[in-house]
C-alpha cells in the first residue's frame, strides 16, 4: 500500500505549483509576454471539462451564450465613472491602426460591463424581455502590476466566464444572486472544492456594484484564493447606459442588473487543493483520463497482457469512462510516475497472473492504496472507487479548510494565528471602514468581508470591536490572499 506525502505541497507550495504546471502538461510559461501563458493540450482538456459543466448549468438556468468583441471604445468605457476608476490602472490601450492614431482610443476588455451594456440598451425594450440572462467565456486583459502567477494572477485571463443579467426589480435581481450561489455550489461540489462566501466590505466591492460576494478556497500555504464572484449592481450601470424597459402600465423603468464571474483560477484551485508531492490529483469528474490501464508483460509468459488490457478498456469505455491503455515500451515504474504526476484518478495494472486468474489490480491516486478486483466486476468496482475518490477529495479538503478558520477576539490572537498557520481569522467588528482598514494594516491581511448569508455575519452578543471598543455588529474575516 502506498502513502500520500504532502510535505513539499504545503511547505514549498510556490515551487511545487510552478514546477507542476509544466511537468504535468498544463501550461507553458515561456511565452515572451510576462503574465501570458500557453495552454498545453492536457491542461486545456481539463479546463474544457470544467467549462462543459458550466455550459450545462447555464443552459439549465436559462442563460444564453453570447460572444462580444474584445475591443471597447473609450467613449463607452467612460460612461461609468466608478467602473473606470476601478480599472484605469489595469487597462491595455490600443491607440494606433498601423501608423495612424485612432480617432477614438480602444481598450482590451478588462471585464465586459462597458462593452455589453450599450448593446443591452438596444436589446431590452419591454417587461416581456426580462429577465434577460446571457453569458460568455472569453479572454480579458488586465495589466497586473503585482507578481504574476500562472492561472492565478495573470495579464491575460484566457478562460474568463461572465454571466450578465437584467431584471425588472431589485427582488428579482436578488433571486438571481441566489441562483448564482446555487450554480456555484453545484460547480464546487463537481470539483470537490469546499469554499466560503463573504460579502465584501464597501471599500473592496466591484467598481460600480451595490454589493459584491466572493467565494474563497484555502490554499496549501494557508492563503486564500478567490475563485468566484457575484455582484448586484442595482440600477448603477442601467442609469449610466440608459438600459430601460417599458412596464405593463406603459411607464419606463431602469433595469436592475447582476453579474457572476469565474476563470481558470478554478483549475488552479483544483491543482492546489487536491495535489500532493507526487503531482496532481484530479477529481474523476474533470480528469481527461479517468482510468489508465498499465499492462505489465513478462517475457516468459504465454498470455497476452496487452489484449487483456484492451479488452478491459473497451468494456470500461462502453460503460462511459474515459480510459487509456499505456502501451509505451518503458518500465512500469516510469508509467506509474507519469500518470500520478498527471493526476489520473485510477490506475489498473494487469500482469500475466491477472490474466490467468481473471483479475486486475486497482491503484487509487488519492490514497495510493492498491487492491485486487475480479475481472467480471470491474465496471462496478471502477465506478464505486471513482465515487469514493471524489468523496474523499472533498472531505479531505473540507477538513483542511475548516481547520484553517479560527475565531478570535483580539488583534494579538489574530496575529498569532497568522504566524502559526495562516488561514482565515474571524474577528468581531463594529462595521466602520476606519476600524476595518486599521485591522487590515495591523494584521498585514485583507478583509474578505463578512460571512454570507447575512444571518451568519452577526456578531455574538457582548462582543467588542478590538480597535475602537464599541459593540461589534459583525464578524469580519481576514486572510492573506493571492
Amino acid at each position: 500500500m502506498g502513502k500520500v506525502k504532502r510535505e513539499k505541497w504545503s511547505k514549498e507550495f510556490s515551487e511545487w505549483y510552478n514546477e507542476l504546471l509544466e511537468t504535468a502538461g498544463i501550461i507553458d510559461k515561456r511565452y515572451p509576454v510576462k503574465g501570458m501563458n500557453v495552454w498545453l493540450p492536457y491542461g486545456l482538456r481539463i479546463m474544457r471539462n470544467i467549462e462543459k459543466f458550466i455550459h450545462s448549468e447555464m443552459a439549465r438556468t436559462g442563460h444564453e451564450e453570447v460572444l462580444f468583441p474584445a475591443l471597447i471604445p473609450e467613449t463607452e468605457f467612460q460612461k461609468e465613472a466608478e467602473h473606470i476608476k476601478g480599472f484605469e490602472d489595469e487597462v491595455y490601450w490600443v491607440t494606433h491602426a498601423g501608423l495612424d492614431p485612432l480617432d477614438v482610443r480602444l481598450i482590451l476588455r478588462p471585464t465586459s460591463e462597458t462593452a455589453m451594456y450599450s448593446m443591452f440598451s438596444l436589446w431590452i425594450r419591454s417587461h416581456a424581455d426580462l429577465p434577460f440572462k446571457v453569458y460568455q467565456i472569453v479572454n480579458v486583459y488586465r495589466y497586473e502590476t503585482k507578481h504574476t502567477r500562472p492561472l492565478i494572477r495573470v495579464r491575460e485571463i484566457s478562460r474568463f466566464f461572465e454571466a450578465h443579467t437584467a431584471h425588472a426589480d431589485f427582488e428579482d435581481a436578488e433571486r438571481q444572486i441566489k441562483e448564482d450561489l446555487e450554480i456555484f455550489d453545484r460547480l464546487a461540489k463537481f470539483l470537490a472544492l469546499p469554499y466560503i462566501i463573504s460579502k465584501r466590505p464597501e471599500w473592496d466591492k466591484f467598481p460600480g456594484a451595490f454589493y459584491s460576494l466572493g467565494a474563497e478556497i484555502m490554499m496549501p500555504d494557508g492563503r486564500t484564493l478567490q475563485i468566484g464572484t457575484m455582484h448586484n449592481y442595482k440600477q448603477n450601470f442601467a442609469k449610466a447606459y440608459d438600459i430601460k424597459y417599458e412596464t405593463e402600465s406603459g411607464d419606463h423603468e431602469y433595469v436592475h442588473q447582476t453579474t457572476f464571474g469565474m476563470s481558470e483560477r478554478l483549475l488552479a484551485a483544483v491543482i492546489a487543493v487536491h495535489g500532493d508531492d507526487s503531482g496532481m490529483v484530479l477529481p474523476p469528474t474533470i480528469a481527461p483520463i479517468q482510468v489508465v490501464i498499465v499492462p505489465i508483460p513478462k517475457k516468459e509468459a504465454s498470455v497476452d497482457v496487452f489484449a487483456y488490457a484492451r479488452e478491459i478498456a473497451e468494456e470500461l469505455g462502453k460503460a462511459g469512462f474515459r480510459v487509456h491503455v499505456d502501451e509505451r515500451d518503458i518500465r512500469p515504474g516510469r508509467k506509474y510516475y507519469d500518470w500520478e504526476l498527471k493526476g489520473v484518478p485510477l490506475r489498473i495494472e494487469v500482469g500475466p497472473r491477472d490474466v490467468e486468474g481473471r483479475k486486475a489490480v486497482i491503484a487509487r491516486r488519492d490514497t495510493m492504496e492498491k487492491f485486487t478486483v475480479e475481472r467480471d466486476n470491474i465496471v462496478d468496482d471502477v465506478r464505486k472507487t471513482l465515487d469514493e475518490i471524489h468523496e474523499n477529495l472533498y472531505s479531505r479538503a473540507k477538513e483542511f479548510l475548516e481547520s484553517h478558520i479560527k475565531r478570535v477576539d483580539t488583534i494579538e490572537e489574530a496575529k498569532e494565528v497568522f504566524e502559526d498557520r495562516r488561514g482565515v481569522v474571524e474577528i468581531p467588528w463594529c462595521g466602520s471602514e476606519e476600524c476595518g482598514l486599521k485591522m487590515e494594516e495591523e494584521l498585514d491581511a485583507k478583509m474578505l468581508g463578512v460571512p454570507y448569508p447575512e444571518e451568519k455575519a452577526k456578531a455574538p452578543e457582548g462582543k467588542k470591536c478590538p480597535v475602537c471598543g464599541r459593540e461589534a455588529r459583525f464578524i469580519a474575516r481576514f486572510a492573506r490572499t493571492y
